[in-house]
């Protein structure tokens, strides 16, 4: 007992001693001597706040609490915490659960603080105060926050017994914390009162006030006393000259008349700015020694304060009202402002809409965007602080704190991606803290961190209405968490812009924010804004917002799309009946093998705009979009059949709201028959090929600075500053795929595998040139004039990354970077490639392109001795391309792809694209196939139905059959010209005569004609395997051999009919359920007639000779056969029609027309003998019955 009794006086003297130790350093005038009783009394503070809680353990000291100063707050505390000396433990454990559970409580610490609270902001001039509060002691002073201020504490020395510390947030320039006090400071010295005054206050009040603003002409008005009740209070503006705030006093007890009769004014004065924290809506103030003034700019005067002015609670008792003489006061009477100015408005055109203006009291539950002012109040209600400067008020602004909203506005349904209601306080409102949070601030991402200048900047230099705002910065949220911080960094992606240094954030955005809010000269006028009535201001009016565009990430655009196209992806639909039920299993799962659709910006919601930074692959060869989330292959023409030259739009930001994304379908499938297609388990394997193609014109071009990249650039050495380069005429391309290089004997074992590559061929333009500090010195004498400059240059590796920007007719500078290398452009031959290819190019040698070396475009404008140059795509002739002229197997054409079919299986995969040729001189488009087989698979990006595309050198083919087709060859080059057209409108085929089919220029391939039937020349009907194709009677499959493990079967039917209009004859083939049509079967009849065919399996008609003689298949079934016979010899088949038909054989020139050969015709009795040109072979694609045999029907029509 003794031992502990010793203890404790000597732990109190220690403590003792380091108090007294920390109060003369820190906290005693520096001008002065040491003062024991100021030393005392900051003691004896302490031990009255402490034995106040009454649970002191014995201890009149706070033994476990130390004294801190400002300095070691600023330089040592470098987490948030708290320290409240009146509180018990179990106090604090119940203040704590309040941050539970979606927060986390500040931790306490045991310290003192001691210090002056002051307005000053470290000297003692007037222009230093600026409306801020700081405890100041003798290292130093920090910013603090007071909940409620008595000006009566100013200059005073206070203990702080409850209060937090937050250290400087991340967005924090000035790097210094601040205070929350969330207690009344207790004094160190007791404070003096300051007695009333000895006689009454002479007064006016706002009725009588208001009155001789507007007569000041015939009254004179010297400096009076104002006494009202607080109804209004402005925030505090500040801006580059002065800061001030507004208030308007009330009437203490209004009537009817007086119920809006009030009075504003200004507080202006440096050192009267703190009255903001003091004043509080409600209570009644006296406001003395005030003037009037007139506001620059305006036509109407206000009351001011001077510097001799003084703000005090009103006392009735100590003023008294001041009595002033004039007819004014009753002759104006008459003319007070009315509620009317309210009610008479006219109400808002269109969708235009009225905020309402109201007091809400309310706690901060989120933090939605701090650097843009937005909050979430209450879980349900949105709060926007960016119409109103908030930087005191933001280091405070976390969950948990309590605030008292003066005249907020509060839009609801705003639109732009916002559902909830939304509070937003302008400057005629004030903001006032009524409680701390207790959490501990939560750690802040770069995003939260920057951008605050940015967000000023929309709403104070564009004026951004509310809506529009709120989507900006949802914007903006989603830009930057796509660019940053991989790409990007936040702080310069979010800066201010400025012309000198614009904002990418803000470029991105102004394209849309032109449209919807062109920039504005007009300046908001503060004064307007908080004076005038009715009350006019950015969140008066607004409209509802539908959502522009949202920047969604790559990856997410790109799984959309994919989505999208499994979710539309119906072979129903795109093997629509009666044309599935005829195909077998092989052909129907050709022509689902592939498929594809086309999404533009329209079809989501809301629309959406593509932002990524334009990278080469050099794994693909392709371009690609690239963001955090990933990279998504592109297509890009600079406009209408101008493809992209110029490398140097790597690494640019793009922007486009015109874009097409493109799901190519790619599925592996084995549907037995069209029964069974609604049935996915038959899909065996389904991939997606997803990317974006548009017009470099549509776009908006960024290009992005290198200190903007994330990843630092390299310090300029002198060796990335020099280099040397040559010029090169590109003349043509090769294709991009995995070619076999031969590698250097002895240097690997391993057998080399294919690299992807390819070739360009061209010549060299003058001869090396090196880097200067200006530009490109002049090119090196060739050391031989004579020598041919043709190059092959090969392209492999990382180099594979500029395939999509070098293109035939061009000028381009190959560079080198480092230092100089004699003949580093003139290396003969090449270990990569033979003396064949060479030879073939007509080049006497070749260059590898080096990794590390770069690309640059020229314009032939800065070579005079270029500006002839030809740049056109070249071209084969019509004639050359379908002749029988195979010498030159290589031809170019331009053309637009019709059609694209797939054929994938284990032993073969190719793509074949029908294609109509086009030329400037037929009216009608000539169609060929194109083949595309392995190693050119999977085809270039935008080979789609209706894209308009130029193949260069392709090796033209002569069918067994005599048809002109094409196939890919390594030298083939393909350009894309123009992207399908979003809207496709079938145009109806054109209406000719078949004699039109026989001329010597190119008719149509595909046509309708009138014209009637003649006669039948042949007719088969049957039932096959749907596997295996064998004749199936009575539904069973008779190949020899393995026997068909899928019994299925499916009807087949074909017709030739002999036609003619008139001016010509043609063979017309019909298959299947056009079949029906050319028997003027109804549905019905034809399913009748089809299940009496599958007993025998198949039943064949000729009709021969001129009595057209019946030739029959099938020995049984003889009414059948006459009732076919009957069928194709009746009016209801040889009628009047209107055919659409396409050629049998695509047309060419290898097999010439047939002559004219005689006929003999009989005409009565007069024979006649005239010469008649060959029978056309026509393919039926549509038989309609003519309008001027509309009652043709079939046999049987009745029961249908």
């Amino acid at each position: 007992m003794a031992a502990c009794g010793a203890q404790a006086p000597s732990s109190e003297q220690a403590w003792l001693e380091a108090a007294q130790t920390f109060i003369q350093e820190s906290l005693c005038p520096t001008d002065k001597e040491l003062n024991v009783q100021f030393t005392q009394s900051v003691i004896d503070c302490v031990k009255t706040v402490w034995l106040s809680q009454g649970k002191y353990q014995g201890f009149t000291l706070p033994l476990s609490y130390s004294f801190v100063s400002v300095q070691n707050l600023r330089t040592h505390q470098r987490l948030p915490c708290c320290s409240h000396l009146s509180w018990s433990s179990s106090a604090y454990q119940t203040w704590a659960q309040k941050a539970r559970p979606n927060g986390v409580p500040l931790p306490r610490e045991r310290l003192l603080l001691v210090g002056t609270l002051t307005d000053l902001s470290g000297d003692l001039e007037q222009g230093s105060r600026n409306g801020s509060l700081y405890v100041k002691d003798n290292t130093g002073m920090l910013g603090c926050e007071l909940i409620d201020l008595d000006l009566s504490w100013l200059g005073h020395l206070f203990l702080f017994p409850s209060w937090s510390y937050l250290p400087p947030a991340r967005w924090n320039s000035s790097g210094e914390g601040h205070l929350e006090l969330w207690e009344a400071p207790v004094p160190v010295f007791p404070l003096t009162v300051s007695p009333g005054p000895l006689t009454p206050l002479p007064v006016l009040y706002p009725e009588i006030a208001s009155r001789l603003l507007r007569h000041r002409s015939k009254f004179r008005v010297e400096q009076q006393n104002l006494a009202g009740k607080l109804i209004q209070l402005s925030a505090l503006v500040k801006s580059k000259k002065k800061a001030y705030f507004i208030l308007s006093l009330g009437e203490l007890s209004p009537t009817i008349s007086q119920a809006i009769s009030h009075v504003s004014i200004i507080v202006q004065i440096p050192a009267q700015l703190v009255w903001h924290r003091a004043l509080c809506p409600g209570k009644a103030y006296v406001l003395t020694q005030l003037r009037v003034s007139r506001i620059r700019g305006h036509h109407y005067c206000v009351w001011m304060t001077s510097p001799s002015s003084h703000l005090m609670l009103l006392e009735p008792e100590c003023v008294q009202e001041l009595e002033l003489e004039g007819p004014f006061l009753e002759a104006d009477s008459k003319s007070l402002p009315t509620s009317s100015n309210f009610q008479d408005k006219k109400e808002p055109k269109g969708l235009m809409r009225d905020s309402r203006l109201l007091h809400y009291t309310g706690t901060v539950t989120g933090v939605l965007n701090e650097p843009a002012g937005l909050y979430e109040l209450d879980g349900q209600l949105g709060l926007c602080l960016a119409y109103q400067q908030f930087h005191d008020l933001r280091r405070v602004m976390r969950p948990g704190v309590c605030l008292e909203l003066q005249d907020v506005h509060l839009l609801q349904s705003v639109g732009g991606g916002t559902t909830r209601p939304v509070l937003a306080s302008c400057l005629r409102g004030a903001i006032l803290l009524r409680g701390f949070s207790c959490q501990k601030p939560g750690t802040q991402s770069s995003l939260q961190t920057h951008g605050a200048s940015l967000y000023e900047q929309l709403v104070w230099e564009r004026q951004l209405s509310l809506p529009l705002y709120l989507w900006a910065v949802k914007a903006l949220e989603e830009l930057a968490c796509k660019l940053c911080p991989h790409l990007l960094r936040h702080h310069q992606f979010l800066q201010h812009s400025s012309p000198r240094n614009p904002s990418l954030g803000l470029q991105l955005l102004a394209p849309t924010l032109d449209a919807l809010a062109p920039p504005s000269r007009s300046i908001r006028n503060a004064h307007k804004e908080i004076l005038e009535e009715p009350h006019h201001c950015p969140l008066q009016k607004y409209a509802q917002l539908q959502t522009p565009y949202s920047f969604p990430t790559l990856a997410t655009l790109a799984e959309e799309g994919r989505h999208r196209a499994w979710a539309s992806f119906d072979p129903k639909v795109l093997l629509p009946l009666p044309e599935a039920a005829y195909l077998p299993c092989c052909q129907l799962n050709h022509r689902l093998a592939w498929s594809w659709i086309c999404l533009p910006p329209a079809a989501f919601h809301p629309p959406q705009a593509l932002v990524g930074v334009l990278v080469a692959s050099s794994h693909k060869g392709c371009l690609q979009l690239r963001d955090r989330s990933g990279s998504l292959s592109c297509l890009l023409l600079a406009k209408h059949s101008q493809p992209l030259t110029d490398p140097q739009l790597i690494g640019c930001l793009v922007r486009t709201e015109k874009f097409q994304l493109v799901v190519e379908r790619d599925v592996r499938s084995n549907f037995p028959s069209w029964k069974e297609l609604g049935m996915t388990g038959f899909i065996q394997k389904q991939q997606a090929r997803v990317y974006v193609q548009f017009f470099l014109a549509d776009a908006l071009i960024l290009p992005v600075p290198r200190s903007f990249h994330h990843s630092s650039a390299p310090p300029q050495t002198e060796s990335t500053c020099l280099g040397q380069s040559r010029l090169f005429l590109l003349s043509h391309k090769e294709a991009l795929m995995k070619r076999n290089f031969c590698t250097s004997l002895g240097t690997t074992s391993e057998v080399p595998k294919p690299t992807l590559s390819f070739h360009v061929s061209g010549c060299w333009l003058g001869g090396t040139q090196k880097k200067e500090r200006i530009g490109w010195g002049p090119p090196e004498p060739l050391t031989d004039e004579n020598k041919d400059q043709k190059v092959l240059l090969i392209f492999l590796g990382s180099s594979v990354r500029w395939f999509e920007f070098l293109h035939p007719g061009e000028i381009y500078r190959l560079v080198a970077p480092g230092p100089a290398t004699p003949k580093l452009f003139e290396v003969e031959g090449s270990s990569c490639t033979s003396q064949r290819p060479l030879e073939l190019a007509g080049c006497v040698s070749c260059l590898t392109v080096q990794d590390e070396w770069t690309l640059e475009l020229e314009s032939a404008q800065d070579l005079p001795d270029m500006l002839g140059i030809h740049k056109a795509l070249s071209g084969s002739l019509l004639t050359d391309l379908l002749g029988a002229n195979v010498t030159d197997s290589l031809v170019s054409f331009s053309a637009e792809i019709l059609s694209r079919t797939v054929w994938n299986t284990e032993v073969r995969r190719c793509v074949k694209l029908t294609v109509a040729i086009g030329t400037a001189d037929s009216e009608f488009l000539p169609r060929l196939d194109i083949y595309i087989e392995d190693p050119h698979l999977p085809p270039p990006l935008g080979l789609l139905p209706g894209a308009r595309v130029h193949f260069n050198q392709l090796e033209k083919r002569i069918s067994r059959s005599h048809n002109v087709y094409c196939c890919f060859r390594s030298s083939t080059y393909v350009q894309v010209l123009s992207f399908p057209p979003e809207t496709t409108v079938s145009a109806p085929l054109p209406h000719i005569y078949l004699a039109e089919l026989q001329q010597g220029t190119w008719g149509p391939f595909q046509a309708t004609a009138s014209c009637h039937v003649i006669s039948v020349v042949s007719l088969q009907l049957l039932w096959v395997c749907a596997h295996c194709t064998s004749v199936c009677p009575q539904g069973r499959c008779i190949r020899q051999g393995p026997a068909c493990s899928i019994q299925t079967s499916i009807s087949q039917a074909s017709i030739r009919l002999l036609v003619e209009d008139g001016t010509a004859e043609a063979m017309v083939t019909c298959r299947n359920y056009h079949v029906a049509a050319a028997l003027g079967l109804c549905p019905n009849e034809w399913t009748s007639l089809l299940e009496f065919i599958r007993k025998p399996g198949r039943v064949v008609l000729k009709f021969t000779g001129p009595g057209a003689q019946l030739e029959s298949s099938a020995k049984i079934e003889e009414p059948l056969i006459l009732y076919l016979h009957t069928l194709c010899t009746s009016p209801s088949v040889l009628r009047p029609v209107v055919l659409s038909f396409e050629l049998e054989r695509k047309p060419s020139n290898i097999t010439p027309l047939e002559p004219p050969r005689l006929q003999r015709f009989q005409c009565g009795e007069l024979p006649l003998l005239t010469r008649v040109n060959p029978r056309l072979r026509l393919a039926c694609l549509c038989i309609q019955e003519s309008s001027e045999h509309p009652n043709s029907q079939g046999a049987f029509a009745s029961s249908c």
